[in-house]
């Protein structure tokens, strides 16, 4: 069933949604933003509830608890997802775009996100692992 080509994100339902995520993990990555641009800053540090492996939240349930500044997507505006990595779902549907063929619903292939060297896993660490965030900047989000 391809229900993305169908719904709108916001009349789709909590599994629909869920499914969406391809577990990257890049939007668990911390971000800096430029105070004078806006412009935001990714960087390869991960927050601190992300498995480097598997690239899920190891408390999705809690995390909005645990860590405060983590955001809960659907409680925003859709037009407020360009922070969001360029081949995020939710903004490539936001924007009107397809998924790309190594997203998992349509690879049918959940490591097919790994193979195509678009998670995380590998080249993210832990924020316990660290001392300065600027340090470890790997790109401004255009």
């Amino acid at each position: 069933m391809t229900f993305w080509k169908t719904k709108k994100l916001n009349e789709m339902t909590a599994e629909e949604w869920e499914s969406l995520c391809d577990n990257c993990g890049k939007c668990c990555l911390h971000k800096l933003e430029d105070e004078d641009t806006g412009q935001i800053a990714f960087t390869r540090v991960a927050c601190r509830l992300l498995d480097l492996g598997s690239c899920r939240c190891t408390n999705y349930r809690e995390r909005t608890r645990l860590v405060p500044e983590c955001i809960d997507l659907r409680q925003h505006d859709f037009a407020e997802y360009k922070w969001l990595p360029a081949t995020c779902a939710y903004r490539l549907l936001s924007n009107g775009e397809a998924l790309p063929a190594w997203h998992p619903l349509l690879s049918g292939n959940a490591q097919s996100v790994k193979q195509a060297k678009i998670s995380v896993s590998g080249y993210a660490v832990k924020e316990q692992d660290i001392d300065d965030l600027e340090d470890h900047i790997i790109g401004w989000l255009d």
